[in-house]
């Protein structure tokens, strides 16, 4: 299984990086540990010191803050082959809270065999830092959104963003994704109520643009939903002429 985890991080880091055969023989030597964690467990608390990064192998997974009056804020959200914490690194205080939402496998590797990697292998180590930086570059979008977006806008990012990322690692066969979250996680995600995300949901169905049930959503119409949400990847960062598995989405 730890075997599993390497391979994430690889494909992850192959994505945004230009890696060479070296510099992933070295990835796959990284000592993985890789424990299940069940839905809603935090896996690293705020206020936590850390001495490992996590590896998301299979799942999904959300980072988080309370307020004083015990509301949450959900600040991420992380697919398979994203290393959450990576800046745990330099600040190994956590700040915010790490949580599985759905059960999820993640393995950990100890700070020392990361830093080991960088110092041999500097591309390695370029990758890591451009993975920061794509996670900044996330937040900043998301700061955009929850600042001067509708409700209904945000909502059709979120989705578009959620669906390209899943679809980069292979997780959209046939333009199907699977996004397991209820409408508490997307309204604490979206600074929304439950109520406003049912009747976004809704709307967005009855305009033919999504079919939901469950975790599994159907964006019928990526160009309309991508318009409603001024959703452009480029922040995501991809490299050029690096092929998304199984495709681009559908242009209808």
């Amino acid at each position: 299984m730890a075997n599993e985890a390497q391979k994430a991080l690889i494909r992850r880091l192959d994505l945004v990086a230009a890696l060479d055969n070296d510099d992933r023989e070295a990835l796959a030597r990284l000592p993985i540990l890789v424990r299940e964690v069940g839905a809603g467990v935090d896996i690293v608390s705020e206020g936590q010191h850390v001495t490992q990064c996590c590896i998301l192998i299979d799942g999904f997974t959300h980072r988080y803050r309370h307020t004083f009056e015990g509301k949450r804020q959900i600040i991420a959200f992380h697919v398979p082959g994203d290393i959450p914490d990576l800046h745990s690194l330099h600040i190994n205080i956590m700040d915010h809270s790490f949580a599985a939402t759905t059960r999820s496998l993640i393995g950990f590797v100890p700070h020392e065999a990361v830093w080991s990697l960088c110092v041999s292998r500097p591309n390695v180590a370029a990758a890591l830092w451009l993975e920061t930086l794509i996670d900044g570059a996330i937040f900043r979008e998301w700061i955009v959104g929850l600042g001067r977006l509708s409700g209904t806008s945000r909502t059709a990012h979120l989705l578009c963003e959620l669906a390209m990322r899943l679809r980069s690692v292979g997780m959209a066969p046939e333009n199907v994704y699977r996004i397991p979250l209820t409408q508490h996680e997307l309204a604490d995600a979206l600074g929304l109520t439950v109520v406003t995300v049912n009747r976004v949901l809704q709307e967005l169905k009855l305009k033919g643009l999504i079919e939901r049930e469950r975790s599994r959503l159907v964006i019928k119409n990526w160009p309309a939903l991508a318009r409603i949400g001024e959703f452009d990847p480029d922040y995501l960062h991809f490299r050029t002429g690096v092929d998304m598995i199984g495709g681009s989405p559908p242009a209808t």
